[in-house]
């Protein structure tokens, strides 16, 4: 007896129970490879860097024009509508004199017509700008002071519209501290639109009357600022009654115009 027990339990024991070895693999399945790539950011990451690079675009264009600011303090530059034209193959008549060398008449009738607190607001006039009324066509050119016609030919484009207004008014304010009056009133009278392709008071000059602007008669500067709210089809040489009759207002105004010019005065 004792020895079938004991031969039972030797071969009891060689007979073990199975164990259950689940593969964890097989219980809980991985998620699908390929969904997602490997390393890709969040969408919250993603959504805070295009938000980052949108919010870089204006401080970006802000940084070049206080750079071009700054470097057109030395250097004239050349308006919109002169790269237009360059960029269309199409001539462009200037050439860039100093201050000193146009005629005093011509700068006062910029004065007497165009801005005649020029002398006196920092790049916008806010009392023309708040009473001016705006017609359907956009705001009107009433309210715009020499400054604000220098930034919109240096930096902006042509043509009426409330975003254009909008940012002529950043733009002069910002000028007008980095340029000064006389360097501001130099860059206009460099760039301003006198004819199909005819820019700047010299070649205005030359070409309206086959002269320097330096040597312009007070009645020819004033034709010449009788021109410029619409250069191209308004005439200096062969002016018509209308115009002779608004350069005899301006050339009025300009002698009559006393200490409202003297920030441009040598």
């Amino acid at each position: 007896m004792v020895a079938s027990y004991r031969r039972a339990r030797r071969e009891e024991g060689r007979i073990q129970e199975p164990r259950i070895t689940a593969d964890r693999n097989e219980r809980v399945p991985q998620p699908l490879r390929g969904l997602v790539p490997a390393g890709a950011p969040p969408a919250r990451a993603r959504g805070r860097r295009v938000l980052r690079a949108v919010l870089l675009v204006p401080v970006m264009a802000v940084a070049l024009v206080l750079i071009l600011a700054l470097v057109y303090r030395a250097l004239t530059p050349p308006s919109t509508l002169m790269l237009g034209r360059w960029a269309t193959l199409q001539p462009v008549s200037r050439e860039v004199v100093p201050l000193e060398a146009i005629a005093p008449a011509l700068v006062q009738g910029v004065v007497a017509s165009e801005d005649q607190r020029f002398c006196l607001h920092g790049g916008v006039d806010w009392d023309a700008l708040w009473s001016v009324v705006d017609d359907e066509d956009g705001p009107s050119r009433g309210a715009s002071t020499v400054t604000m016609q220098t930034v919109k030919n240096v930096f902006l484009w042509p043509g009426r519209s409330y975003l254009r207004k909008a940012l002529e008014i950043p733009l002069a304010l910002m000028v007008d501290v980095v340029w000064g009056k006389r360097r501001t009133m130099e860059i206009y009278l460099n760039v301003a639109e006198w004819g199909e392709g005819i820019f700047g008071a010299e070649a205005a000059a030359r070409h309206w009357f086959g002269k320097s602007a330096r040597d312009l008669t007070k009645g020819e500067a004033a034709l010449l600022v009788a021109a410029l709210p619409n250069p191209i089809a308004r005439n200096p040489r062969r002016p018509t009654r209308a115009l002779r009759a608004l350069a005899g207002r301006i050339q009025g105004r300009t002698a009559g115009i006393g200490g409202l010019s003297q920030c441009v005065r040598p």
